[in-house]
């Protein structure tokens, strides 16, 4: 098969993925619903969990986005530095957009900034996001798909405190915007939390750790600790499905760090609504791929 072939059926597959990971969630996503749900004990609260899963079963059916925001596209690529076609990936990638945008189809959602205009199309001036990782070594890809929708990741929070502040000034952020803008994000919640050196690092270490398997933990035993620490003080505020009230507020909390400077400590939020729209998939050199975030997924 020709390269322009190859690029074709990567581009075919990945625009078949985005159409499917908006009309079906993560198994993981749909194994903590299942959950939560069984967690709950007023009559309100397991109502909307009903009506969650019947959407979802709706979406299925009649082979529809299961929420009416199909969000800003966001890829986050680990490439291998010897994947043979990581200078076109980019291109497959936006081309995917376009192709899910048509036929899953999904709501039009980029807006060029300033013109106000719409595309029409979900592709604008840096839409789709691709976020990159090159690792050494290897030939393969691995793609996280996410769909970024407007009342849940897209307005993420970010700040840079003094050192001062400490962790006690992280966890302060992280449950006053919980307190003030968790009801606006469709609860339950997943919480990704970036704590680096800088609001622009800790804010996509914020949406790295939304990637994450729902119920994993950080490699760092402190911060495996904090993670569990604010899962179990946002339960407490009582958010509950749809911020209606209930037993748990939140899927789970996640968070992603790096080294920092002495004098800062950067620190981000972001949420991923109850209807948590991602999808992992991995190509080999010769565009073989495995789909880990839905188990028997057929495109």
């Amino acid at each position: 098969m020709s390269e322009q072939n190859k690029i074709q059926e990567m581009t075919e597959v990945m625009g078949k993925f985005v159409s499917m990971i908006g009309k079906i969630l993560p198994d993981d996503v749909m194994d903590k619903l299942t959950e939560l749900r069984s967690q709950e004990d007023s009559r309100l609260a397991t109502a909307i969990y009903s009506t969650m899963f019947d959407n979802q079963n709706l979406a299925k059916e009649l082979n529809r986005p299961s929420c009416q925001d199909t969000g800003v596209i966001q890829f986050f690529v680990k490439c291998g530095e010897n994947f043979p076609y990581m200078g076109k990936l980019e291109r497959i990638l936006e081309a995917s957009v376009l192709y899910a945008t048509e036929h899953a189809p999904l709501r039009h959602n980029s807006v060029q900034t300033f013109d106000e205009y719409n595309t029409g199309k979900n592709i604008g001036k840096g839409t789709p996001t691709v976020f990159w990782e090159i690792v050494p070594d290897k030939d393969n890809v691995e793609i996280d798909a996410y769909m970024a929708g407007g009342g849940c990741t897209l307005p993420g929070k970010a700040t840079v405190l003094m050192p001062g502040a400490g962790y006690e000034g992280v966890t302060k952020f992280v449950l006053d915007i919980m307190t003030s803008y968790g009801l606006n994000a469709c609860p339950p919640l997943l919480v990704g939390i970036g704590v680096a050196t800088s609001v622009e690092t800790a804010a996509l270490l914020s949406k790295k750790a939304l990637m994450r398997p729902i119920g994993s933990r950080s490699e760092n035993e402190r911060a495996a600790k904090m993670e569990q620490l604010l899962e179990d003080g946002i339960n407490e505020i009582g958010l509950g499905p749809q911020g209606m009230s209930g037993n748990k507020s939140v899927m789970g909390v996640h968070i992603e760090n790096t080294a920092r400077h002495p004098s800062t400590i950067g620190v981000a939020v972001n949420t991923g609504c109850w209807s948590h729209r991602r999808g992992h998939i991995i190509f080999d050199k010769e565009l073989n791929f495995e789909i880990t975030s839905h188990a028997g997924a057929q495109l």
